[in-house]
């Protein structure tokens, strides 16, 4: 924090243009994450793909919200190239209301379960912001816990991954999925989501999680304003040290403006995808995981001399 302060008074300029100064000298290193005992070196992004186990997510709610069929979407990502799959129970939509931990679980483990059984290595991350939730998942084999909360909802969530010692996603959010697009307000959207993700890192590690990731949030209490404000600077994130998620899959911030529909949104989506890369994203989190792995691939020739930033030069 006190290098973005420095910078605000040496530059004399808004924060807003500050990311270009920031991100002027990012390691060549490139993070490492735990992952099953070794260490995996983060040199190419990576894609995260969606399984909602929910019958009411905002894009696929319900397709599959059985166990056959979520089994079988989870195995399907693994084959079309996903490196992560994120299974979730748990609907995060605007206006979705908390389920019990029982239901969630329900939903949840035979997916964990039936994916594992068929491909036991597979990096799976577990979507929710209940630590028993979490807890399940991970003895059940989930390699990683992706909590759109940042652990503020639970507070037994950061003890309970720091005790596995797996990578943890920490995400930005105003209010709470039910509230949060009642009224998203910031006094400047970077300098708070920045602010407040590292409040919430440093909480983390104090608990003794080491492999954090960290999520902006796009659509999670934010305008249509605030989303494109937060992909713009996304590059001045790589100064709070941690790998960056970026989630835009399908979401509204893309098919409000295009005025069209969540089904007809793939073409907008792979657009900030491609601009995301291009800020430094090291994951992206998907529904159409071939068409997100040739965005990665088409970018890798445009940054051919440039590394995906690593932990920032102090």
């Amino acid at each position: 924090m006190m290098r973005l302060k420095y910078l605000a008074a040496r530059y004399d300029e808004p924060f807003a243009t500050l990311a270009h100064h920031m991100n002027a000298s990012p390691s060549v290193a490139p993070y490492h994450l735990q992952l099953n005992g070794k260490l995996l070196p983060l040199v190419e992004p990576l894609i995260m793909g969606i399984v909602n186990c929910t019958p009411d997510s905002f894009y696929d709610g319900g397709q599959f919200f059985d166990s056959k069929s979520a089994v079988h979407h989870g195995l399907k990502l693994i084959e079309a190239g996903a490196d992560v799959v994120d299974i979730g129970g748990q609907s995060t939509r605007p206006g979705a209301a908390n389920i019990s931990v029982s239901q969630e679980w329900e939903r949840i483990q035979p997916a964990i379960e039936g994916v594992l059984e068929k491909q036991p290595d597979a990096w799976i991350s577990i979507d929710t912001f209940h630590a028993e939730v979490a807890r399940r998942a991970l003895v059940a084999g989930a390699k990683m816990i992706n909590d759109v909360t940042a652990g503020t909802h639970d507070p037994e969530m950061f003890p309970t991954v720091a005790s596995f010692e797996v990578p943890m996603a920490i995400m930005h959010i105003q209010g709470t999925p039910e509230t949060m697009q009642q009224a998203p307000a910031y006094d400047s959207v970077v300098f708070d989501v920045y602010q407040w993700l590292e409040k919430r890192c440093i909480e983390a590690k104090k608990a003794g999680i080491s492999d954090i990731i960290i999520d902006v949030g796009f659509g999670f209490g934010k305008t249509l304003e605030h989303n494109y404000a937060l992909l713009d600077q996304l590059a001045l994130f790589h100064q709070l040290g941690h790998p960056i998620l970026v989630g835009v899959s399908r979401k509204s911030m893309i098919w409000k403006p295009l005025e069209t529909t969540p089904e007809s949104a793939l073409n907008g989506t792979t657009a900030l995808h491609s601009w995301a890369l291009d800020r430094g994203a090291h994951f992206l989190r998907v529904h159409d995981v071939a068409e997100a792995k040739e965005a990665v691939a088409l970018h890798r020739l445009l940054r051919a001399k440039r590394p995906l930033p690593g932990p920032p030069i102090s």
